[in-house]
């Protein structure tokens, strides 16, 4: 069975497709009709369910644009969706899921490749080509894929200690500059700035209150008569005798005694030891230290004692990880060793199974109208796997990259020569433009090419010639109609003698002939 299969594509609003849809069977399925009647529109719609972009034109009119397809894979159904309103914005989903169109072209490579003249989803990356190559010769790169694996843990768990040796090394210096900053600065406590700040305050206070100090002494107590309390004295002397003044003497007296002893107070803050202007300085100093130590280690002294804590533990880290850090080291050089060896070896590999699959590919060219081209499939890098196909359409013409040379036709049937030999991959595979530039018996090969690709895995090609749409399973026809100057378009299965007449039509143009007639059936008899 196959492993993906389309079930049913359904398009609704896309250019001249007014709704459509289209139940495919297993094996080989053709889509016919008119130029212009819309088959590429309905590989554009399918193309939109694959999270691609689809054609040009989206929506017709105020007929919004849907667009539905339905896969199995294994066991499983699968419905992917797209829809646009008239303003263009196109939705997606999966299994009616809101998604995006990014989950639907992840989830394409699994069921689907398109081969066209819009080039090959399939070949549009490099991995792709890879993957074909190695399945083709068989090539396995478990063992290089663990290694490298592992060089990655090991790379990792080095650089979790650090880094390498050198790098270590400088993170320890800094490591130990940091600590010993912090360490000569010796901060006492967390509130030590605020203290030192409160400290150089009250001692930038006393400096600029000396002169005022000394003012108010040589006013209050001066040797001078005019003194205050000279005066005070002197007013008290004169006071009478007499028994009845005693009391407010002695009240005056005490009061004078209390105002010298203040002014004694007050002369002590003029001596040299009460103010130290070095003192002052190193306060200033001590506080400029101290607020760029803050600034550089967190914003405050209580982040930089922390900060000096975690910087210990981390240089602890750092001279354990040192006596570490040489088994890791010499685990990558093996790894790294190993992993060059391995890669050698899958390059050697690769560079057989590339040119295996170069003659395979080739044998198959003739069949698909591709005689006088070359193809190959050139490997390079370490391990095989920077891989392109290179191509030649004819003798003598340069040689260069397939989907840079090929023009659509050529690429479409150097993928079915492709598809031919690795029929095994099981996806669903639709052609677009096969025929393109062909006839005759060369039509009749890639017709059989087809079917034959079709017996491992389901396949859709849209095709203008009858000798591809008679070795069909399955045959859509897709009709043009004018009703009232606007062109609608519809789709439907054909049988018996429908089909008979379209295979006649495609032979012979519109007007049916009874040897047109007679040649199909005769091709549809044929065994395919």
């Amino acid at each position: 069975m196959p492993k993906s299969q389309l079930l049913e594509l359904y398009a609704h609003g896309i250019g001249v497709v007014h709704e459509a849809r289209l139940e495919f069977g297993p094996g080989f399925n053709v889509i016919t009709g008119e130029t212009g009647a819309g088959k590429t529109l309905l590989l554009g719609a399918l193309e939109l369910c694959l999270g691609g972009e689809g054609p040009g034109g989206r929506s017709t009119g105020a007929t919004d644009l849907r667009t539905a397809a339905v896969f199995t894979l294994g066991e499983r159904e699968i419905v992917l969706t797209r829809e646009s309103s008239v303003s263009g914005r196109l939705r997606s989903a999966i299994d009616g899921v809101a998604s995006s169109a990014e989950s639907l072209r992840n989830l394409a490579h699994d069921l689907v490749v398109i081969h066209g003249q819009h080039d090959s989803l399939s070949l549009r990356q490099r991995s792709e080509i890879v993957r074909i190559v190695d399945a083709s010769g068989g090539v396995s790169t478990d063992d290089l894929d663990h290694t490298r694996h592992a060089l990655r843990e090991a790379l990792e768990r080095r650089t979790s200690l650090g880094g390498n040796g050198d790098e270590r090394e400088r993170e320890l210096d800094f490591l130990n500059f940091q600590i010993s900053e912090l360490e000569a600065t010796a901060i006492s406590s967390a509130t030590e700035l605020d203290e030192t700040l409160d400290e150089l305050t009250r001692l930038t206070a006393l400096r600029d209150g000396q002169t005022s100090l000394v003012e108010v002494l040589d006013l209050l107590d001066a040797d001078s008569d005019t003194a205050v309390l000279v005066r005070f004295s002197q007013a008290l002397s004169r006071l009478p005798t007499a028994q009845a003044y005693n009391a407010p003497r002695q009240t005056l007296l005490a009061a004078l005694e209390q105002a010298r002893e203040g002014v004694h107070e007050l002369a002590t803050f003029t001596d040299v030891d009460a103010f130290d202007s070095s003192a002052l300085k190193d306060l200033e100093d001590r506080a400029t230290h101290l607020r760029q130590i803050a600034r550089k280690y967190g914003g405050s002294l209580a982040q930089a004692l922390s900060t000096l804590d975690e910087l210990r533990t981390q240089r602890q880290v750092q001279l354990d990880a040192t006596s570490l850090s040489a088994a890791i080291d010499q685990d990558i050089v093996d790894l790294q060793h190993r992993s060059r060896t391995l890669a050698g070896l899958v390059r050697e590999a690769r560079g057989r199974a590339a040119a295996n699959l170069t003659t395979a590919v080739a044998n198959q060219l003739p069949r698909v109208a591709l005689n006088h081209a070359s193809l190959r499939f050139h490997v390079d890098g370490e391990d095989g796997s920077e891989m392109q196909i290179l191509f030649s359409a004819n003798p003598g013409q340069r040689e260069g990259p397939l989907q840079s040379l090929a023009s659509g036709g050529e690429l479409s049937r150097v993928l079915l020569a492709l598809s031919l030999e690795t029929a095994n991959d099981d996806v669903v595979t639709v052609f677009d433009e096969v025929d393109a530039g062909i006839g005759g018996q060369v039509a009749q090969q890639i017709g059989e090419c087809l079917r034959e690709v079709a017996r491992h895995r389901q396949v859709l090609a849209v095709t203008h010639l009858a000798s591809i749409a008679a070795k069909a399973d399955s045959h859509f026809v897709i009709v043009k109609s004018v009703t009232n100057d606007a062109v609608t378009t519809s789709v439907r299965l054909l049988e018996g003698g429908e089909r008979v007449d379209e295979i006649a039509r495609m032979l012979a143009g519109d007007e049916i002939t009874s040897e047109s007639r007679a040649l199909a059936q005769q091709m549809l008899e044929t065994p395919r």
